[in-house]
């Protein structure tokens, strides 16, 4: 089946999360995605646990790689470098994310690379950007989670600042990069020019964080306190005990309140003045979830949704992670499926998310061994020999 981007060449300088994030984007949508990798050892996200016990291989390695081709190549030696140049000239797009100014120390940087390719989209993911005063400094996701906003709004009041659980600085980041290549491709469709991309884990956290937090503090320089699960512009919206385990509603419309409401038995709060408007109901925040709490904790998980559910008041269980690996709607997507590593075996991932009707995602491609491709890629960027590619290995080039 065709792929949407079929005949697009990228190559992939990222390692750990947030590029790989958005190589493998690109990957699914059918790019050919060259991975450019240190000799000695490779992506350092190969070593990240958990480690699958038969191979050693790293889970998120294989679930963020799959599908990529992988060559080795020393860019501190002039050979390197050279051959990292001229696989530049073919390529379509270039991802990395080094700290600011690695790419430029060793010359590969966007104002060197784009004389020797004027249509090359240069895409780079780093914690703080390539301008500013901190632009320097190293970041991961944590670090972008908590300059970016987004720890000073997680959490419960009386606890500390919290991570979001996943790498959300990451996979944003990733995401933003793929988006942005997207846009660019379809610019240089039209002009035939390329152009530079900087992607900040920071600054897309901070999108993530301010589009619901910051209206207050701008309105009237209240800072947003952490609320746990009530930090929702809307109420009713938190996680309510039930005799079995948690479910969580969110109830943001007055019509969906008296639905509620009628659930409830308590058929005369939805039309009460204190609690039939949204607003209301958030001055009153406490008072309502108490209210919910008091109907819910007497009731199962299975009578609370099923009840909701049909009076149309979004709702769901709070399951736990075991069963959401199970969950049938999950699975009736595709979003669980096997891959076949060569050393690894049958190993379950993610599906992919992108549902598109003539050039859907490719979710079961394999992640690559370290320098499988380095005969077949450099054969066919640089024309070199079976030979050449052994004696460059043999040099520590490759």
């Amino acid at each position: 089946m065709a792929k949407a981007l079929e005949g697009v060449k990228v190559l992939d300088f990222t390692r750990f999360f947030a590029g790989p994030v958005g190589g493998m984007i690109l990957r699914e949508l059918g790019a050919e995605v060259i991975k450019v990798e240190i000799p000695q050892g490779g992506d350092a996200g190969r070593g990240l646990s958990p480690l699958i016990p038969k191979s050693g291989e790293s889970y998120m390695f294989i679930v963020l790689n799959r599908g990529k081709k992988s060559v080795t190549l020393n860019l501190k030696s002039a050979r390197g470098l050279e051959m990292a140049r001229g696989m530049i000239k073919k390529a379509d797009v270039l991802i990395e994310n080094y700290a600011a100014g690695v790419m430029d120390r060793l010359g590969l940087g966007y104002e060197e690379v784009r004389k020797i390719n004027p249509s090359l989209i240069y895409a780079s993911v780093t914690g703080f950007g390539h301008t500013g005063p901190d632009s320097g400094r190293p970041a991961y996701d944590n670090i972008a989670q908590a300059r970016g906003g987004l720890m000073s709004v997680t959490g419960f009041p009386d606890s500390p600042p919290t991570k979001a659980g996943p790498a959300v600085a990451d996979f944003l980041g990733g995401f933003y990069a793929a988006l942005s290549v997207l846009a660019a491709l379809n610019y240089r469709n039209r002009t035939g020019r390329g152009q530079a991309i900087d992607i900040a884990l920071q600054d897309c956290i901070w999108f993530l964080t301010a589009v619901e937090h910051y209206g207050s503090y701008f309105i009237d320089g209240k800072a947003h306190e952490r609320m746990g699960n009530d930090s929702i512009p809307t109420t009713p919206s938190s996680a309510y005990p039930a005799r079995d385990g948690w479910v969580v509603m969110n109830v943001p419309t007055n019509d969906g309140w008296e639905r509620l409401a009628e659930v409830m038995g308590k058929k005369e709060l939805g039309t009460d003045p204190r609690y039939a408007t949204n607003p209301e109901r958030v001055k009153r925040r406490k008072e309502v979830n108490d209210m919910i709490a008091e109907w819910t904790k007497t009731r199962t998980m299975a009578e609370i949704t099923g009840s909701l559910i049909a009076a149309r008041v979004a709702c769901s269980a709070i399951p736990p992670f075991e069963q959401v690996a199970q969950d049938p709607q999950l699975l009736s997507h595709q979003m669980i499926v096997d891959v076949q590593q060569p050393l690894s075996g049958r190993v379950k991932v993610p599906g992919t998310v992108f549902k598109l009707s003539e050039t859907p995602g490719d979710p079961i491609a394999v992640a690559p061994q370290l320098g499988q491709d380095n005969e077949e890629i450099y054969q066919r960027f640089l024309g070199y020999s079976k030979e050449m590619v052994r004696k460059l290995k043999e040099e520590g080039v490759i």
